[in-house]
């Protein structure tokens, strides 16, 4: 049986699961494939953690470049993390020729343009299904299914610390600090957990699958991104009064060659299957025009569904190496958005509608004059709630506004935030929704 040889960089959570995966299914992958998977050397810092795998020794390396520079290795699977060391050795192992298998969301969201060039200029082919949504087949579901399709709307929950965060304060009424400190104790969240909850984890995720998406390359400093540090549990109790639970949304929406894409916090009505998705869970709801709703569900991180995605790039290119395939460089996103004939929109031309939380002295006259300033920069009320009473103390005056500009929204908020009543920042959520 023919052999294909892969080098593995990086043995941690993801890279050991990969490792477990093509030795417990060795046989059933051979069948798939029609040759045999080999591990010829794999390379990691630290060669002494206990990972629950079995090893030859002397396949392991602490140098990298053993990896990249082996003439008889065809499939390096890049697993490092980070991004300088891994963007080096992922450009030099297409540049010597090698395809390469990476989950690595914030090396593609940041150079992903780079590394395409190179894997399409060296005729080999790159696979990155596990740097989205862990075990969900949602690359290839673009790239493939859905290539007949013009995607009008992508809206997902893409990080599964924030919506455990969310969940948690959703369910048992925690506030943000100890749901994220549940999440660190059971792994769900790093020690420094700036990534998953200010959002840039989730705008990683949204670059990827908004240039697969859209055919462009969608610059990583075009994505709007604010994050949950500050939703209270007040929100999460008024947002479930107006009929709403509080989501972080990776959201990227394309009309007549215009596309926007944002991560935020976002008010979702209850009855919306995205808004059931809860725990560490990922989902994504995707409308094209042609097949128009789709949903996925699922693992969005761990280590064995993002090994298992990483498996499936290594099976697909290994069939292609067998097959004598040439590379599959035409799918990636080559072009810039611009160059693909795709506008990003910038965020203060969107539109939605909001949920404001302004904190006023409760004192008479403070709603109407709120509700002029809106009014001065074309906003209306839809509807306010105004429970607690405390006089010559602060108290919450929630309200939520028709459809609006986010432009005219911003500055009616710095407006009122200006307001001597004003006690605290007022704040802001987005409501979105078909």
């Amino acid at each position: 049986m023919p052999q294909i040889n892969l080098g593995i960089l990086g043995l941690g959570t993801v890279g050991s699961g990969v490792v477990k995966l093509i030795q417990e299914h060795a046989d059933l992958l051979s069948k798939k494939i029609g040759a045999s998977l080999c591990i010829k050397k794999i390379a990691d810092l630290n060669l002494e953690s206990p990972r629950g795998i079995k090893l030859d020794r002397s396949l392991l390396t602490t140098d990298g470049n053993e990896v990249v520079e082996d003439k008889e290795i065809q499939i390096v699977v890049e697993l490092i993390g980070g991004i300088e060391a891994a963007r080096d050795f992922s450009l030099k192992a297409l540049r010597n020729g090698k395809h390469l298998v990476t989950a690595n969301k914030a090396l593609l969201a940041l150079h992903g343009q780079e590394i395409y060039w190179a894997a399409a200029q060296n005729k080999v082919n790159l696979g990155f299904e596990a740097s989205v949504c862990g075990g969900i087949p949602i690359l290839r579901s673009l790239r493939e299914g859905l290539v007949a399709n013009r995607i009008q709307l992508m809206m997902g929950i893409i990080n599964g610390t924030a919506n455990y965060i969310l969940t948690q304060m959703s369910e048992e009424g925690r506030d943000f600090a100890s749901a994220l400190a549940e999440a660190q104790e059971k792994g769900y969240a790093e020690a420094d957990p700036t990534f998953d909850v200010e959002g840039y984890d989730s705008a990683h995720k949204l670059q990827i699958l908004s240039s697969i998406a859209y055919g462009g390359y969608v610059d990583f400093d075009r994505i709007y991104v604010e994050g949950i540090s500050s939703i209270s549990p007040l929100d999460i109790k008024y947002a479930r009064e107006f009929g709403y639970k509080i989501k972080l949304l990776a959201i990227a929406k394309e009309s007549k060659g215009r596309l926007e894409v944002r991560v935020h916090p976002t008010l979702i009505p209850e009855h919306y299957i995205l808004a059931s998705v809860g725990g560490v869970f990922n989902a994504v709801y995707m409308k094209g025009d042609a097949v128009g709703p789709l949903l996925f569900y699922g693992q969005g991180a761990g280590q064995m569904p993002t090994a298992s995605a990483v498996v499936s790039d290594i099976v697909e290119i290994a069939q292609d190496i067998l097959s004598g395939r040439p590379s599959r460089s035409n799918s990636l996103p080559l072009r810039k958005a611009e160059e693909a004939g795709i506008q990003i929109m910038d965020v203060s031309e969107a539109r939605s509608r909001y949920y404001l939380r302004v904190s006023a002295l409760d004192k008479p006259g403070v709603l109407s004059r709120v509700s002029g300033i809106l009014g001065d920069h074309h906003i209306s009320i839809a509807s306010v709630i105004q429970k607690e009473r405390h006089a010559e103390s602060s108290v919450p005056v929630v309200m939520m506004t028709h459809e609006a500009r986010e432009g005219d929204a911003r500055g009616a908020l710095k407006e009122i935030d200006q307001l001597e009543v004003i006690t605290a920042e007022t704040i802001c959520i987005r409501v979105d929704g078909e």
